[in-house]
């Protein structure tokens, strides 16, 4: 069957960009779900509804997606953060606390398989692009947290900036696990006391 002629305004088109959202959107889903490595090219073409010649235009190698998967991620994960430890209050010292907050929320999840980052650094090999881009949002988190903790007066704000990140990765690996969404309260708990003893305060109970 043959496609009437336009007439009159052009025919519209599909907006640059919409189909590699949709390609990033599904990517998205069963990256997460599934695995880097176990989702594969032709199952996110298949679902995402775009020809294979549009993928390859926008991703022509699948780590360009992963990256791009692993670039959302990072916006979504890292605006999760801020916003939790914002709602904290202007003291740094309780948003380094309530930074945990967003841990919370995270676990309590459907569909919940722990953090996007150290999943994708289990499958990927050292010195690769994938692997690198892990390190670097690792690295971007912890220097965050260490300038939260330069400001609430820490003694030694790399010490409490690397302790911290210990435990919301160790609250993030925990809460898939164990499939509970207490290990992010106890990820809170031990935040909480980390930070007291850093500036020498008393520990309070779901504070600082």
């Amino acid at each position: 069957m043959t496609q009437p002629a336009a007439t009159g305004k052009q025919a519209a088109r599909t907006p640059a960009g919409q189909a590699r959202e949709k390609i990033l959107a599904t990517a998205f889903r069963l990256f997460y779900a599934h695995g880097l490595r176990a989702a594969g090219i032709d199952t996110i073409i298949a679902e995402s509804g775009v020809a294979k010649a549009t993928f390859y235009k926008y991703f022509p190698a699948k780590d360009d997606l992963i990256l791009a998967y692993l670039e959302k991620v990072d916006a979504v994960w890292t605006g999760q953060l801020h916003a939790a430890a914002e709602a904290a209050g202007p003291d740094p010292a309780a948003r380094l606390v309530g930074l945990f907050d967003a841990l919370t929320s995270a676990c309590r999840r459907d569909g919940y398989r722990g953090c996007a980052f150290i999943n994708a650094a289990a499958e990927s090999a050292s010195g690769t692009r994938v692997h690198e881009r892990t390190v670097g949002h690792k690295e971007h988190v912890r220097t965050w947290i260490r300038g939260l903790a330069e400001e609430a007066g820490a003694p030694d704000p790399d010490q409490l900036a690397r302790s911290l990140t210990l435990v919301l990765d160790g609250g993030l690996a925990s809460g898939v696990l164990d499939a509970d969404p207490a290990a992010a309260i106890a990820a809170r708990d031990t935040a909480t006391q980390l930070v007291a003893a850093s500036l020498g305060r008393t520990a309070e109970p779901g504070g600082t």
